[in-house]
């Protein structure tokens, strides 16, 4: 582990030093480029450059459904709501754990009625309902136990956030924790991937980290690492998994910026 924590914090030390970050426009298009990926891993086709249309333009992409439109729509409200409370480091709360989920699910969640009542999944209402992990039929956590498990994980990322780390892949390594075990609770019947990683990112953003990016060519093995994490109740092999999918990113995004430097 020790290993791939010195290749994250080198690749940023060379990512950093060669000023990729502050390139015109960067910040904007790696935040469209983090929806668009984002939203792709749950089956959204828009493309980056047609989310830039729309987000800036507001020209609507076509061949593709409205959910797929609304599902990056509302995913760049709820990253632009977070932007705007890093200054303010806000504690972290089930009623704001709602609110997000409400905001990535604001045009494409629904009302569940079930014999214990109805909830609706565009509030950001808890489930209600058990729901399975879709792999060989393994449920997730009892509805029942949700709420005090989110109070739980509140209680420790509040903590964990207010600790001075001693370089920035731990304090990575802190928000794929957290991206973890919100997941793992997996509080809400949709939207759960999409709000643990707006909620990883807000961690590092807090921080003055580049937000990682989950590319959805990744998607395949980001499940497995996160189901074999699962499995062993333990979050080694998901954190492995980010640190190196993020250093990836890094050094081609190095390699890319100094190939463009010379042609």
């Amino acid at each position: 582990m020790n290993q791939i924590y010195e290749n994250l914090n080198n690749s940023l030390r060379d990512f950093n030093d060669l000023k990729i970050a502050e390139q015109f426009d960067f910040q904007k298009l790696y935040l469209y480029s983090i929806i668009t990926h984002s939203t792709a891993i749950e089956g959204s086709t828009v493309s980056e450059i047609e989310n830039a249309l729309m987000f800036d333009e507001g020209i609507v992409p076509g061949g593709h459904n409205v959910t797929e439109q609304m599902m990056n729509l509302d995913l760049k409200r709820a990253y632009d709501y977070v932007k705007g409370l890093l200054e303010k480091k806000p504690d972290i709360t089930v009623d704001f754990l709602k609110h997000l989920s409400a905001l990535v699910m604001r045009n494409t969640g629904s009302i569940y009625n079930t014999a214990l009542g109805s909830f609706d999944s565009s509030a950001g209402d808890l489930r209600l309902v058990n729901v399975s992990a879709g792999r060989g039929g393994k449920s997730y956590l009892s509805y029942q136990k949700v709420p005090q498990r989110l109070e739980d994980f509140c209680t420790w990322l509040n903590t964990e956030r207010q600790k001075t780390f001693p370089d920035a892949a731990s304090a990575y390594a802190l928000s794929f924790e957290a991206h973890y075990r919100l997941v793992t609770i997996h509080p809400w019947v949709d939207g759960n991937g999409r709000t643990a990683r707006l909620l990883m990112n807000m961690v590092q953003m807090e921080r003055g980290l580049l937000p990682s990016i989950l590319k959805k060519e990744h998607k395949a093995e980001y499940i497995v690492a996160l189901a074999l994490s699962q499995d062993r109740e333990d979050s080694a092999s998901f954190i492995k998994f980010m640190m190196r999918s993020m250093t990836e990113f890094i050094r081609h995004s190095i390699d890319e910026f100094q190939k463009d430097g010379k042609t």
